[in-house]
């Protein structure tokens, strides 16, 4: 790894603009992001994002960290802009989350685990909140609260089912006030999403104090800056507000901030991070959560309509094992040669291609190459993309690092050479929240319908009554389908989203609109990725 002056200098910074970390991560300090572009022409922004994935995921981290590289081995100021891991992945399904092969964040395994401990000073952050509530009732609760009517609980950065409802409160006289609460995964809070939407400190500042935190007996909303431990939230917050860098294996710097999940939250690096990478490189490559329906679609209404930021084109990683997947081979045969599957699976990835259009942005569809691919597989997708007018590029940056992606970044530099078009929202503020969310069904999804339970319309007339109607909206849906039926793969058609319930999150600035079985603290797997990881002789292995 090179050292953290070197990594800095590609970016113009010094060993002064630095907050180290040990040897080998540093945090920018705060001078950084107040500092203007030393360059008059604007960077040059790239979204990464997916086709509808398998459970492993089909590599858009991996893909940033290689067109990054590539960029920067062309000739470029590049940089990667991209989240942080969360624990409960790192040990559940997927594992980390830091790339793979030879396009992979370095140090892995701290990026991985602790890192610089944003995740747990959001954590402490949020349970502070938490334990202010409980102290009001305790004492008396002078704001009135309803303790079966308090909408905020608690967070720890781990797969844990059985936190999900919980008792509090049972210790006697001297334990609280008992009532039933429960905990989100830290990168389902609420305080994770507001870190990364804010601006600076005092939006974030703002962004707790409007915090819903529950009801008093009369039905009416108490906000949490009602509390007073705002400005000791944010003096947890104080480090975790300013982005993490470090850099790939090739030595291209990378800005790593902010982890808020994408089926549940918004799923996109924090504002703050984007900022700098668009202040500080000529070409900044970032990632939305899961596929182009989830993680992409709030990237453009939630973050770019609020940040003031758009991208110039996008990449929409498709591999073959996931269209074959689509096109309706078992998961346990993928891997075997399928030209047949491959052709029946490219509805789903037409579908992703109409959903970058409704965005008026310019796609560049990467085929990241597995082992396991052939030839024949692989001239499906690239004869369906040249059908379509739309560039193909055959990624092997896994294997290759830089290289493997060098015919990725000659296509993106040449479809930017023009300036790009603004990004079109799918629906206006100003809108309904029932249009809103039918807007995201129909053409993010391919819905016929969406259908409201009498839960979720309850939800809804609070919603309008308290005053939080033109808020965006946050869509919590399976990652496993276009449809909210994690079952329904490829394209499914002619089916209606059913929404069960609505949240308000007055804080990150948008309503959440629960549809499915989507859980803010979700479970391990029968046989998790913890049982592989082993600290052997000093090193930690097994952790991928």
């Amino acid at each position: 790894m090179l050292p953290m002056t070197h990594v800095a200098e590609q970016l113009g910074l010094t060993s002064d603009d630095l907050v180290p970390f040990g040897r080998d991560k540093a945090k920018l300090s705060s001078a950084v992001l107040t500092r203007p572009r030393s360059s008059d022409k604007p960077a040059k922004f790239i979204l990464v994002s997916a086709i509808t994935p398998t459970p492993a995921g089909e590599g858009k981290t991996t893909t940033t960290i290689g067109l990054a590289d590539a960029l920067k081995l062309a000739g470029h100021r590049a940089v990667a802009v991209l989240r942080e891991p969360s624990l409960g992945p790192c040990f559940g399904v997927k594992g980390g989350g830091t790339g793979g092969g030879r396009s992979r964040l370095q140090p892995t395994d701290d990026i991985n685990l602790h890192f610089t401990g944003d995740f747990h000073a959001i954590t402490s952050a949020h349970n502070l909140l938490s334990a202010a509530i409980d102290n009001e009732l305790h004492f008396g609760g002078q704001l009135g609260l309803d303790s079966r009517r308090i909408v905020w609980k608690r967070a720890l950065d781990m797969n844990d089912r059985s936190l999900r409802q919980i008792n509090v409160g049972l210790g006697g006289d001297t334990g609280g006030i008992p009532r039933e609460t429960g905990f989100d995964i830290t990168a389902a809070s609420e305080l994770m999403a507001m870190l990364c939407l804010a601006d600076d400190a005092e939006d974030l500042r703002v962004r707790i104090d409007r915090t819903l935190i529950g009801f008093t007996h009369k039905g009416e909303p108490v906000l949490a800056g009602k509390l007073g431990v705002t400005g000791a939230m944010l003096a947890l917050l104080r480090d975790a507000l300013l982005p993490n860098l470090v850099q790939t294996e090739h030595g291209t710097p990378a800005i790593v901030h902010g982890g808020p999940f994408a089926n549940i939250a918004h799923g996109c690096n924090s504002v703050i991070a984007t900022r700098a990478g668009l202040q500080l490189a000529d070409w900044v490559v970032t990632e939305a959560g899961f596929g182009f329906d989830l993680g992409a679609e709030k990237f453009f209404d939630i973050k770019c309509r609020g940040a003031n930021v758009d991208p110039d084109a996008v990449v929409l990683v498709a591999t073959i094992r996931a269209l074959k997947m689509h096109g309706g081979i078992a998961l346990d045969r993928i891997n075997e040669p399928d030209p047949s599957g491959v052709l029946a699976g490219l509805p789903n990835l037409e579908k992703h291609l109409e959903n970058v259009a409704h965005f008026n942005k310019r796609v560049v569809v990467a085929i990241n190459r597995f082992g396991t691919d052939t030839a024949e597989e692989i001239a499906v997708v690239q004869e369906a993309c040249a059908k379509r007018g739309v560039p193909v590029a055959l990624c092997e940056h896994f294997a290759q690092g830089a290289e493997g992606a060098a015919e990725l970044a000659r296509h993106i530099v040449e479809l930017t050479s023009q300036p790009a078009q603004p990004f079109t929202p799918l629906y206006e503020l100003s809108q309904s929240i029932e249009d809103k969310v039918l807007a995201v069904a129909r053409k993010m999804y391919g819905a016929e319908a969406v259908s409201f339970t009498k839960s979720a319309e309850r939800d809804l007339r609070e919603i309008k009554k308290l005053g939080y109607a033109e808020l965006p909206i946050c869509v919590a849906k399976t990652q496993n389908s276009l449809s909210d039926d994690p079952k329904l793969r490829g394209r499914p058609q002619g089916f209606t989203v059913t929404v069960r319930n609505l949240q308000i999150s007055a804080g990150a600035g948008f309503i959440v609109v629960l549809t499915g079985e989507i859980m803010r603290m979700p479970g391990l797997p029968r046989v998790p990725q913890a049982v592989n990881i082993n600290l052997v002789d000093g090193v930690i292995v097994g952790l991928k």
